[in-house]
């Protein structure tokens, strides 16, 4: 498979309790620091959509590598992970990045996370609230919000229906017309910003072995939830970014959940002419953000 890490970052590998978890993260200057690395961990989880891997934030995460221990993970599933043959469930996702956390960050952790991965990230703060020092999340969601019942919709319900699924992902994510559609239409704001190097990265993780299982479980609505049920019961302080042209998760619903929330969630800012993913498509900007999250105290 293609490599996409930039340069100075090396591939690693953990190994859970689902399977072996790829990461990226930039060793110390000298071999001899390895066992003595004192940078804190900074945690990069992407999203989980058709495609995604730790290459979404590696336009943001370089500015970081020198003073944090950076880690990147392509998460089960995902990316150039183990691609186990299953129903993905939210408690999968609940024990992979736990099991991250515990293994290599030294919790509490400081916590950057993506949308539906973001709303999981969110669940398992109220539950476990030792692992997360700070979070600063983009687009939060539970792609089920105030009540939305995602699971009824057709897209949902398509790529539910066996045979139908398998189809609809060879046709409408594992190619490259495909993917070159998807980031235009709707994780990009200005397409004229996607460059080849997303599109090769985003079409090869599609094309892995087994990548239908973990897509289709976002796509049919497997892991979909309300996050408003849960996002009030956070503690950890949160900062909050969003795409202002996000089309998967308008402005309007991210702020009213953060609204669920004012004593936690302590700054919710906008990115100008982005979409879903700011840190791809206008990554300066998020970096700004993410140097003023990781310089707060507390």
């Amino acid at each position: 498979m293609l490599q996409f890490q930039p340069p100075g970052f090396v591939q690693r590998v953990l190994t859970t309790p689902l399977g072996v978890m790829a990461y990226y993260t930039r060793p110390p200057a000298s071999p001899l620091l390895e066992t003595e690395d004192t940078r804190p961990p900074l945690v990069f989880l992407h999203s989980l959509g058709g495609g995604s891997s730790a290459f979404e934030w590696s336009k943001v995460y370089p500015a970081f590598g020198h003073h944090y221990r950076v880690i990147a993970p392509d998460l089960i599933g995902w990316g150039q992970s183990a691609h186990p043959v299953r129903n993905y469930q939210v408690q999968d996702y609940f024990q992979v990045i736990t099991h991250l956390l515990e293994a290599l960050a030294e919790p509490p952790a400081l916590v950057v996370a993506t949308s539906l991965t973001a709303g999981v990230v969110i669940r398992l703060a109220t539950q476990r609230p030792h692992l997360f020092q700070r979070l600063l999340l983009v687009s939060p969601s539970g792609n089920g919000d105030f009540g939305r019942d995602y699971r009824t919709s057709l897209p949902a319900l398509l790529a539910g229906t066996p045979g139908i699924d398998t189809l609809l992902y060879q046709l409408g994510a594992a190619n490259e017309l495909a993917v070159r559609g998807f980031l235009s239409t709707f994780l990009f704001a200005n397409p004229s910003r996607i460059t080849e190097d997303m599109v090769q990265a985003y079409l090869t993780c599609t094309q892995q072995p087994n990548a239908q299982y973990s897509a289709l479980a976002s796509l049919n609505g497997t892991i979909s939830f309300d996050l408003a049920r849960y996002i009030g019961q956070l503690k950890t302080p949160t900062t909050i970014l969003l795409g202002e042209q996000s089309r998967f998760t308008p402005t309007a619903v991210t702020r009213r959940l953060a609204s669920l929330n004012p004593q936690a969630i302590q700054a919710v800012a906008e990115i100008p002419d982005a979409g879903v993913l700011p840190h791809l498509e206008r990554p300066d900007w998020v970096i700004a953000h993410l140097k003023t999250f990781v310089n707060t105290e507390g």
